[in-house]
C-alpha cells in the first residue's frame, strides 16, 4: 500500500512539473513582469523603467441611444515606459460592456487601442459602465468609462 501511495505521488509530481520544453503556447517570458517594491522600499531604477499605459481620455459619452443599439468606442492607449506592457485582463463591469484589447505585449514607445462595445439592449435612460484593465504598468489596474442616454423603445403599447 506504501508503495502504491509512494508510485501515485510521484506521477502526479512529475505530471504537474513544467519545464521549458513543454510551455503553453502563448505564454509570455517572465522577464516582462517585474516588481520593485520589496520591503526595504521601493527600487526607484526600476521603478522608473517599468511600462506604462498612457490614454489619450479615460471617458468616452456615446450620448443618446435608442434601446437596443450596439456602439463601439476605441481608447488609444502608448506605452511610455522603458519595457514592454502587457494587459493580463479587461473586464466590463457588466455583460453588455465588452473590451476587446492586445494580447501581445506593447513595445515602449508603441501605441495601441481598447476597443470597447456596449450593447444597450434592455437598458433605458442614463447608463455609466466601466471597463477594468490589469496590467504590468507601474499603475497596474487603469479603469476606463463610458456612458450614455438609452431612450426606451416604443413599442406602440
Amino acid at each position: 500500500m506504501k508503495r502504491l501511495v509512494f508510485i501515485l505521488s510521484v506521477s502526479v509530481f512529475a505530471a504537474c512539473g513544467n519545464s521549458d520544453g513543454n510551455k503553453p503556447k502563448g505564454t509570455l517570458s517572465a522577464d516582462l513582469v517585474s516588481n520593485p517594491a520589496s520591503a526595504d522600499g521601493a527600487d526607484t531604477a526600476a521603478l522608473n523603467a517599468m511600462p506604462t499605459m498612457d490614454f489619450t481620455d479615460t471617458t468616452h459619452d456615446f450620448g443618446q441611444l435608442q434601446e437596443g443599439e450596439v456602439v463601439t468606442y476605441d481608447f488609444s492607449f502608448k506605452n511610455n515606459g522603458k519595457k514592454p506592457l502587457i494587459i493580463s485582463s479587461a473586464a466590463g463591469s457588466c455583460g453588455c460592456t465588452v473590451p476587446d484589447y492586445p494580447h501581445r505585449p506593447i513595445n515602449p514607445g508603441e501605441e495601441a487601442v481598447i476597443k470597447v462595445k456596449y450593447n444597450s439592449e434592455g437598458k433605458q435612460y442614463h447608463q455609466e459602465k466601466s471597463v477594468t484593465i490589469a496590467t504590468n504598468s507601474k499603475r497596474g489596474t487603469h479603469m476606463l468609462y463610458i456612458k450614455a442616454d438609452v431612450n426606451p423603445r416604443n413599442d406602440g403599447s
